[in-house]
């Protein structure tokens, strides 16, 4: 027995997870192979990984670091103890006016480049996950990317490295006197890394060949070229670390240098009759100085085509092949100079297809999200049950035509229809995706046997690297030899052995001397709802679940549900599913914000909200589901009951205080009703009336949530006076339409489909109606309401479905800025607001329309770059007030950091509510505060 307890008396309690559900949703990276640990762990601190070190050597189980789990060869992955570091290890910091940054191991990669953008610098690896993945794995796989090349990769870019190695002991090569440190605590690591240096320049085959290995990409084994490019022994292990996937030692912190990020941009989609052709224009392109040139060849567009606007590709023949192609610049005579040398040169070129290269950076967003998303939304078409598979390989430009005609001849050889080949094509670095099933020995098989032809395809015949970017996992563990030779193998077992010489620091991973080790803890993807079957667990959505600190993420809800699936295959493991049957109601289900954020982030739109949407409504009794129809055909009566029973707690409160206040609701009302605690914070209702507008002189309907029109604000006008107000200083009409209506999101929200989308039908009935069949615009008070009436249209009847095209409903951000701000007087207040652009106005893409409406009230305005769903869910937060908390910790933290401001506004009350709650400041809509600076 693992004496976890000793751990948990070392790191706290909290920090130590051995629940099986838990463990098992943290068994899958983005890779296809599945281990599941004995334990997860989230230390905190340095001395929090030195007493890790010492518990792994004592009790014999071995660590592996995990930090976004988005890597593709099977690093982040163990059977041993994994180490979260997701959840802490998130500070950063810019230096020196941008020109380096500061990070911990947990910080997104795309966080630093927001950070350094004011600088007009960023971080040198720029790979296709940068939004998701994170700093720790960047480093540990000495990642690249689209532009990033081989001079601007981690290794090539470190400034400065503090890290703990196995031993426990603390180096930190920024400190002045580090090199004499390390030489004093660790005579026998130093002076056996300066003989090794000795040894590889004493031979001059293997000094040759370690040159020549990283002209190009190379992730292939550890990174030799350590002992080339550097004399001293700390500056060999400090860049030894950089790719060694986390098998030599801990990185608590890094410093980078960063790289100017050109301000003028220019790309482009070249369209060739075959993948050949567009291998040779490659040359050419660079040596005119393009910064970034992705292939893509007919199957990767195929997989992509129906989700961009560049409908033409779906007409593009079979044999067809794309190049991206971007040029940067930091002076406009650059970029001119450039343009007009390419108009020559596309000339020469048979293209398929008209060819703009843009400046205009929507379009450059649009073709570049084709590029950046090829991988998951490939994952996403694939057959049901089948497995997703992607290498990478580096060759050069001079054979990668002839090595791409061969691969897919390998293709054919091995039925891999659905193949696709795309990547970083200047420097001869592509990208493949197979997918496949592996339930079956022959399935291994093929896929074994497809692998010693592509390895023997790109070592013997074309000197490639088997591993470029993405790391050498356990995927090409068995292969370093092939590629490096016994004499380059040999440094890799001493290196390994000599940092780490007990072995157990993620085992298996970059050197394994099982054959078959490829083939071996394979994922299998068994078939479960609909509704995120696509998902191939590639984590883009985890940076963005306000549930992802407190239990489960996106993912992990997805990888439980097929882990439930693959047990109920296994008499023997009746015990272990029932135990995940009764953990994921909350882990999964209660615990889910229902946000639709994972949507944004995942490449082919998973909401996972809607699966636990589907899981809460069938978990609800008919009699559940009959009696909450009931009650939406109640509305009005169940909305004057909510009022009611708001003002008599509220009185209640303040006369018997909460204690009391919730004894009696225990007694009373908690057989009866499924309410949560009263909340101290509930505002009262405020008495508000429509007004008597007819809709023929209006020019715009007003449909007020209940939300809205029941949780007022203290100290406030409701806020349909202050909208009413708003429109009469803008010579605007609005038309109200009566009370009593509901989007239906409050039942919807909870699995209650049925009298969600009746309330749905019926709000649609009347703003059909009260918009004068379409005509008038119809303006929504809360954001989410505007979401909940626009989105789903599986929920409307025919005739509703219909309508919703016709009718224009538009959030009251939209209005303000169309109908309102044009016409009004401001008088602007010096003084800073918050802004927190709700998950609603995420999804609607009008947070920048959001912080302007802001910014035109007051002289500083911004959005926390921690801003993200609060969690609250609507009512949710009152039932799992852990959810909020946990949700807002990093935004409530960076607003005590920053300075106090003069105003925290947002667009939908319930998450004010939430707001408030976690950060103690009033939040309002930022409605209040256009009403503040606009004249009468």
């Amino acid at each position: 027995m693992i004496p976890w307890e000793i751990l948990r008396s070392q790191l706290g309690e909290e920090r130590v997870i051995t629940n099986p559900t838990l463990c098992r949703a943290m068994a899958s990276d983005a890779s296809f192979y599945h281990l599941i640990p004995q334990a997860v762990v989230y230390p905190r601190s340095e001395s929090d990984i030195q007493a890790l070190f010492q518990f792994s050597q004592t009790e014999q189980i071995p660590l592996t670091f995990r930090a976004a789990g988005t890597s593709l060869s099977g690093q982040a992955i163990s059977e041993g103890i994994l180490v979260g570091l997701a959840r802490d290890w998130r500070s950063f910091e810019v230096l020196n006016a941008g020109e380096q940054v500061s990070f911990q191991p947990g910080v997104v990669a795309g966080h630093l480049n927001a950070a350094l953008k004011p600088c007009g610098r960023k971080i040198g690896p720029d790979p296709a996950s940068i939004n998701a993945c994170m700093m720790g794995g960047v480093l540990a796989n000495n990642a690249s990317g689209m532009c990033c090349g081989v001079a601007q990769n981690a290794y090539h870019t470190l400034a400065s490295l503090r890290f703990i190695l196995p031993s426990g002991h603390l180096l930190d090569t920024s400190d002045p006197d580090a090199e004499q440190l390390f030489e004093a605590e660790l005579p026998e690591l130093a002076k056996e890394l300066r003989l090794m240096r000795q040894e590889i320049h004493e031979h001059p085959a293997l000094l040759q060949l370690i040159r020549q290995k990283y002209r190009q990409k190379n992730t292939m084994g550890y990174s030799l070229n350590a002992f080339v490019d550097f004399e001293t022994p700390l500056e060999i292990l400090s860049h030894l670390l950089i790719g060694s996937e986390g098998t030599l030692a801990f990185i608590s912190k890094a410093v980078l240098n960063t790289v100017a990020d050109a301000r003028l941009k220019m790309t482009g989609l070249l369209v060739f009759q075959d993948i050949q052709s567009a291998c040779y224009a490659i040359p050419s392109l660079s040596t005119l100085g393009a910064q970034a040139i992705e292939l893509m060849d007919r199957a990767s567009l195929r997989a992509i085509e129906l989700q961009t606007e560049l409908e033409w590709i779906q007409a593009l023949p079979e044999a067809a092949a794309a190049l991206l192609v971007e040029f940067q610049a930091h002076e406009e005579t650059s970029l001119h100079s450039l343009q007009a040398q390419l108009e020559d040169l596309l000339k020469s070129w048979p293209l398929l297809a008209a060819t703009e290269f843009t400046r205009d950076q929507k379009k450059q967003a649009e073709l570049w999200k084709i590029r950046k998303g090829l991988f998951p939304s490939v994952g996403a078409v694939r057959a049901q049950g089948t497995t997703v598979i992607i290498e990478d390989f580096a060759v050069s430009l001079e054979v990668l035509a002839e090595a791409v005609t061969e691969l897919q001849e390998l293709f054919q050889r091995y039925a891999y229809q659905e193949a696709i080949i795309f990547g970083h094509a200047k420097d001869g670095n592509l990208h493949f995706v197979i997918t496949q099933s592996f339930n079956q020995p022959d399935q291994i098989q093929r896929y074994h046997d497809f692998m010693a032809d592509l390895v023997a395809m790109i070592v013997s015949k074309f000197q490639g690297a088997l591993k470029a970017e993405h790391g050498t996992g356990r995927n090409m563990a068995p292969f370093v030899e092939t590629e490096w030779g016994p004499e380059a193998y040999a440094l890799f077992k001493r290196l390994k052995k000599l940092i780490d010489p007990m072995g157990f620091l993620n085992p298996g991973v970059i050197l394994n001397d099982d054959s078959q080790a490829h083939v071996q803890n394979l994922k299998t993807l068994p078939v479960i709802e609909a509704v995120v079957d696509q998902c191939i667990e590639c984590g883009f959505c985890e940076k963005q679940c306000p549930s992802r600190n407190l239990s489960l993420t996106p993912r992990q809800r997805i990888v439980l549900r097929r882990e439930m699936q693959r047990l109920k295959h296994d008499p023997a493991q009746a015990g272990l599913l029932k135990v995940l049957q009764e953990d994921y109601p909350y882990y999964a289900l209660d615990t889910c914000a229902t946000d639709g954020l994972c949507a944004l982030a995942c490449p082919v739109k998973i909401d996972t909200g809607l699966l636990v949407k589907q899981l809460r409504s069938e978990s609800c009794s008919d009699f559940k589901q009959a009696m909450a129809l009931r009650m939406a055909k109640q509305f009005p009566l169940l909305e004057k009951s909510l009022r009611l029973g708001l003002q008599w707690g509220k009185w209640g409160h303040h006369t018997l205080g909460t204690h009391r206040i919730n004894q009696l609701k225990k007694l009373f009302l908690d057989a009866l009703f499924d309410l949560p605690d009263w909340p101290p914070e509930w505002p009262e209702p405020k008495p508000w009336q429509p007004l008597a507008v007819s809709n023929l002189s209006a020019d715009a309907v007003y449909f007020s949530s209940c939300i809205t029109r029941n949780l007022g604000y203290e100290a406030e006008n409701p806020l349909p006076e202050v909208l009413h107000r708003l429109c009469k200083k803008a010579g605007i009409k609005l038309a109200d339409i009566p009370m009593g209506h509901c989007c239906g999101l409050p039942f919807g929200s909870k699995g209650l489909h049925e009298a969600g989308n009746y309330l749905r039908n019926q709000s649609i009935d009347m703003l059909w109606q009260h918009s004068d069949f379409g005509r008038l615009p119809v303006l929504v008070d809360n954001s989410p309401c505007t979401w909940q009436l626009l989105s789903q249209p599986e929920g409307l009847n025919p005739e509703n479905q219909s309508r919703i095209q016709k009718l224009r409903i538009i959030d009251s951000i939209v209005f303000a800025l169309e109908f309102l701000l044009p016409n009004l007087k401001l008088q602007p207040i010096h003084a800073k607001a918050w802004v927190h652009p709700v998950c609603s106005v995420q999804k609607m893409g009008i947070e920048d329309q959001l912080l302007s409406l802001v910014s035109a009230c007051v002289t500083q305005a911004e959005i926390p770059q921690a801003a993200g769903c609060c969690g609250f869910a609507g009512d949710r937060g009152y039932w799992v007030p852990e959810l909020t908390q946990s949700a807002l910790k990093d935004e409530a933290s960076a607003l005590e950091l920053q300075s106090s401001a003069d105003f925290y506004c947002s667009s939908s009350r319930t998450c004010e509510l939430g707001l408030e709650r976690a950060t103690q400041k009033a939040w309002h809509s930022y409605l209040y505060l256009l009403d503040r600076v606009s004249e009468a």
